[in-house]
């Protein structure tokens, strides 16, 4: 027989209710990061002069940390994006932005020509005050850790615990809320001298100083340090190596090629070798470039030679895993100012070299841009010096065979 079914309106049960007991069902993969709780903690208004030169703490890199998402509409079936739970959920300060009104002009110029294609639309954003330069001293407590919308790296917000000046600087990867970073532009400390003894020693200064988030000129970089956000020029804010998980290698000082030549100068003149020749103008000119100079090595292979004077912030650029990120939809790229990318062979005749025809051909025709320029690397791009000499080496290979009889 059935049972009669129970009126549950009024009855007190003993649990609690369902909703409250079954867990809500989640629609992304969570995997969190291991960090070390007292990092956690809001930065405190007091600050300990103790802990001024105290390196940061340490923390584990977990690797590539991505969050999926269970497909409950096709736009977030393929949408991965990187996990950092540690930064600010709320708004930027007000007083260190301004709304980004008449900059983005659709890829125009000023006559209202369309000179970079795909660009145009996008979200309302705020443009964020970035202090490159960092020419405040003293040390500075990171409040938060905050995303950027016009750029692939992470912000932090930042109080000097002399003017308690709030300013926004790019976060180098593994900064966290409650860390101290100092800059060094405007020179070295004098606790810091008194605790050298009044001397600079390259070691001790190294130690105290080229930890991560600092800001020191290239100069004081130990050799082999990986920096971020490097200037070009003296007095001027950095320009290289500014974007998400970017950074550029140390590999030589001029002030230790130049200690290297004169001891050597000094064996060779001990041993009694040929009394050496005066420097030239141009010899003369390039020992002192050197010297003036600090050779790095950005992720490109390219080699750089950058004036001492100029800064750099000890570190790798926040963000590593930003390239890892795939949008889910074409929507996405229209809230980031990226219009569609049509293909020429797509297009009516009219509107580009391979376009027309019936169906997909594009009539015999050589890769052209929409201008007609030649393009994907053919004989018309390759530059002239390339394309004679291939003909002299085609030339020369037919004579061959033909005074061996192969013709």
């Amino acid at each position: 027989m059935l049972q009669t079914r129970l009126a549950l309106t009024g009855l007190r049960l003993p649990f609690r209710s369902l909703s409250s007991v079954v867990s809500s069902r989640a629609y992304s993969t969570v995997i969190r990061e291991q960090e070390n709780p007292s990092t956690d903690e809001p930065a405190s208004s007091t600050f300990d002069p103790s802990i001024a030169f105290a390196p940061p703490p340490t923390r584990d890199d977990a690797g590539i940390l991505l969050r999926s998402y269970t497909p409950r509409t096709p736009g977030i079936r393929h949408l991965r994006r990187p996990i950092n739970d540690h930064l600010w959920k709320g708004r930027p300060v007000q007083k260190l932005t301004f709304p980004k009104r008449g900059q983005a002009k659709g890829g125009r110029n000023n006559s209202g020509r369309v000179t970079v294609r795909h660009r145009g639309g996008g979200h309302k954003r705020r443009i964020r005050m970035v202090d490159f330069a960092r020419a405040a001293p003293g040390p500075h407590v990171v409040e938060r850790i905050e995303h950027d919308p016009g750029r692939s790296a992470h912000i932090a917000l930042v109080r000097s615990q002399e003017t308690k000046k709030l300013s926004y600087i790019l976060a180098a990867e593994g900064m966290r809320a409650g860390d101290v970073v100092h800059s060094y532009m405007s020179g070295i400390p004098e606790e810091l001298w008194k605790s050298m003894g009044g001397t600079v020693d390259p070691g001790v200064l190294a130690a105290r100083t080229a930890w991560r988030g600092n800001c020191l000129p290239l100069h004081m970089m130990p050799v082999g340090t990986l920096v971020f956000n490097v200037g070009l020029r003296p007095g001027q804010g950095g320009q290289l190596c500014r974007s998400a998980g970017t950074f550029a290698t140390v590999i030589a000082k001029g002030i230790d090629i130049k200690a290297k030549r004169d001891h050597s100068d000094g064996q060779e003149g001990e041993a009694g070798a040929v009394e050496q020749k005066p420097l030239t103008q141009r010899e003369r000119q390039r020992k002192e470039r050197i010297s003036q100079h600090v050779t790095i090595r950005l992720q490109s292979g390219e080699v750089r030679l950058i004036h001492k004077d100029c800064c750099a912030t000890v570190g790798v650029a926040s963000n590593p895993n930003h390239q890892y990120r795939q949008l889910g939809k074409a929507g996405r790229s229209r809230w980031l100012n990226i219009r569609p990318t049509v293909r020429g062979l797509a297009m009516n005749a009219a509107e580009h070299p391979h376009g027309g025809g019936r169906g997909k051909s594009k009539g015999n025709v050589d890769p052209k841009s929409p201008w007609g320029m030649p393009a994907k690397s053919g004989y018309k791009t390759r530059p002239k010096w390339k394309i004679n000499k291939a003909v002299v080496h085609a030339r020369e290979r037919n004579q061959g065979k033909r005074r061996r009889g192969y013709h």
